[in-house]
């Protein structure tokens, strides 16, 4: 599922959201503070430990650490597979099986029943050192009639690596990749194993958003604000590859015409929203994740502006918490959850949680799920946290099921609880 963007009405979403319980999580879900508005006393943030960036304050309420919520949601975790190593996204096919790929270079086929397939024959060779590796998958919006398949990958080349894209398509006996082209190799080469990004995801439009690192290097770094590098910019690009009409710097001398956006750090989770904006998660470094309302030709400010700090402990001196003619994130986290993989909610197996933002979370080891009053947080819970397991994608399934790829190499399926005779049974959050 290409994290296709949600279509209920906003109006709609804010109720159903509401009575999901935008309310502190010791509560019974009756206080509603919305966006703008002062917290009320009883609103208790789930974060609570001391700020790794303990100077840097939020620029207006609500930015980080929102209330926590209980959205009250019986559900059940099925591990629908096992065995797959360092699981890195997975995309429902339509039919109900699953196409996941591996860090190290493979891709495959879960069946409904949770049988995984062989690798998949086509792919093109990856470099696969630390963060490198095959990354996202996501489907053709007219997958049913061209079964086309597009990934992205960090590609060896001569002189080190980079960001590529492939498309390919899905043979009849789903046994192999077919017709592959690589359409985008993104610029520079670089050589190191960070910050690939990379996330694909096709907006109402039909062109295919791409988001990307920097490459983590602090001699990479300032190309995030350049707009003659691809690295540390979200690209924009039809499913030929060629870069999308309309793009923001496709006129400017010297700018490369695929960037939609830019500085930006290591994008590893994006998704459109019911109203086909298109928001992105990204890692931030000692402190800082963001989340990102990602618009055309807006600057979000890396490395220049960050709500963190260097892993080493130390301040980052080039970058300031705001700055004028750069764009705040929406929401961010400090200390990090490490965000990969994010999902907005439309499904009707759980309406509680209809027009939910839900983020995989890799070092805090759990789902979290924001709640959103237009282009505000007003709510955080988070799930799955007795499991202590690193998330690393997570789709909604055709079924409106929700699919997590997890490090420990598993898929799981979280569907609504079964009942007994004594009532609901409730997965741990």
């Amino acid at each position: 599922m290409n994290r296709r963007p949600n279509a209920l009405p906003r109006a709609l979403l804010a109720a159903l959201a509401l009575a999901g319980g935008i309310a502190c999580a010791a509560d019974d879900g009756r206080a509603t503070p919305t966006a703008g508005s002062a917290r009320s006393a009883d609103c208790k943030p789930l974060e609570t430990r001391d700020r790794e960036a303990s100077s840097a304050e939020p620029a207006f309420a609500g930015q980080t650490r929102a209330c926590g919520v209980n959205s009250n949601v019986a559900f059940d975790v099925v591990v629908l597979a096992r065995g797959l190593q360092l699981p890195w996204s997975v995309e429902p096919l339509p039919d109900g099986a699953l196409l996941v790929t591996e860090k190290a270079g493979r891709m495959r086929i879960v069946s409904v029943n949770g049988v995984v397939g062989a690798p998949l024959a086509g792919v093109p060779k990856v470099d696969a050192a630390r963060q490198g590796g095959l990354l996202d998958v996501a489907l053709s919006p007219r997958f049913a009639s061209d079964r086309t398949v597009f990934w992205s990958f960090s590609e060896p080349r001569d002189g080190g690596n980079g960001t590529s894209v492939a498309r390919g398509v899905l043979s009849a006996d789903r046994t192999r990749l077919e017709q592959v082209q690589v359409i985008l190799h993104t610029r520079p080469t670089y050589a190191n194993g960070m910050h690939f990004g990379s996330r694909l995801a096709f907006g109402p439009d039909g062109m295919l958003y791409v988001t990307m690192g920097e490459r983590s290097d602090r001699a990479t770094r300032p190309q995030a604000q350049q707009l003659d590098s691809h690295l540390g910019k979200v690209l924009r690009i039809r499913p030929d590859g060629s870069p999308a009409p309309g793009n923001p710097f496709a006129n400017r001398a010297g700018a490369l015409p695929e960037i939609w956006s830019y500085g930006h750090r290591n994008v590893q989770a994006s998704a459109f929203d019911g109203e086909g904006r298109f928001w992105t998660v990204e890692h931030g470094p000692r402190g800082g994740d963001e989340v990102n309302l990602t618009e055309a030709g807006k600057n979000y400010g890396w490395p220049l502006q960050s709500y963190g700090i260097e892993y080493s402990g130390e301040p980052m001196q080039e970058a300031a918490p705001q700055r004028p003619g750069m764009e705040q994130p929406v929401y961010y986290w400090d200390p990090v959850i490490a965000p990969s993989g994010a999902q907005f909610y439309d499904g009707a197996l759980f309406p509680q949680w209809r027009g939910s933002l839900f983020v995989g979370a890799l070092k805090q080891q759990r789902l979290v799920r924001l709640v959103l009053d237009g282009r505000r947080v007003v709510g955080e819970e988070h799930l799955l946290v007795d499991r202590s397991q690193r998330i690393r994608d997570v789709r909604q399934g055709f079924d409106g099921a929700l699919y997590l790829a997890v490090d420990n190499g598993e898929i799981w399926k979280l569907v609504p609880a079964r009942r007994t005779a004594s009532g609901p049974e409730r997965a741990p959050g």
